[in-house]
């Protein structure tokens, strides 16, 4: 953990490098390595193909992001990721908003519960440290 994920309209593919985007993603969240732990960062995207966004009268557009954090960091740290990713997001994307109708929006979700999961790659980087 934490895990990312952006789900856009398939009417931006065209218009957004979505794998460059994911890696300016994890190297913003990376900077801050005492909450973000490399092994544990996971982005992906999905392209949706059915969706209306307002009246479906335009070819209107939307991104939407996802982190999923475990529970364990303080609000400024959930702020703080939660900046990195907007950041870069309008970044990005800026130009599209002056193209286009586009709507960004983001969401942080922590688990309250533990999640079940097993992970070797931290100790990838244990080894590399």
């Amino acid at each position: 953990m934490p895990h990312f994920t952006l789900e856009y309209t398939n009417n931006l593919k065209e218009e957004i490098d979505v794998s460059s985007l994911l890696l300016k993603i994890n190297q913003a969240l990376l900077k801050h390595d005492h909450i973000v732990p490399i092994g544990g960062l996971r982005s992906r995207a999905i392209e949706l193909s059915h969706y209306v966004v307002a009246d479906g009268e335009e070819n209107d557009a939307f991104i939407h992001g996802t982190l999923k954090l475990g529970t364990g960091r303080t609000d400024d740290e959930k702020k703080l990721l939660c900046d990195e990713i907007y950041n870069v997001v309008t970044k990005e994307l800026g130009h599209l908003f002056d193209e286009r109708y586009l709507a960004f929006s983001l969401e942080l979700y922590e688990f309250t519960f533990p999640t079940y999961k097993k992970n070797n790659i931290h100790e990838r980087y244990k080894k590399k440290g």
